[in-house]
């Protein structure tokens, strides 16, 4: 996999995440959606690890990939599990970024 790939991955799912999280706070029972933001605000905050890390040719970013691998597949268990189409949108962006990432350790191993 070339990083270009899991730069684009990881970039698609910071948006969706950002997306659902705005989109969660507008829903009526928001209380409801809590742990769908919470998983949101995290994995769209290590995406945007992800990233900077690339950039500087990090020698930790295997750690970090891992790290957003594992985010991903959080915050898309949590989208799952919600019938609003900025929760499925996330959980497929997530589910993408997780399968990238874990595509992008299978090549630094």
């Amino acid at each position: 996999m070339s990083v270009e790939t899991l730069i684009s991955k990881v970039a698609a799912c910071q948006k969706a995440c950002n997306f659902c999280f705005d989109a969660c706070l507008k829903e009526d029972h928001v209380q409801m959606m809590a742990e769908c933001i919470r998983s949101d605000r995290e994995c769209a905050d290590l995406c945007g690890v992800v990233l900077d890390f690339v950039q500087r040719d990090s020698k930790v970013l295997p750690e970090i990939v891992a790290a957003c691998a594992k985010a991903c597949q959080i915050c898309a268990d949590e989208c799952e599990q919600h019938d609003h189409d900025h929760c499925q949108e996330c959980a497929r962006a997530c589910r993408e970024c997780e399968a990238a990432c874990h595509e992008f350790l299978a090549t630094v191993a």
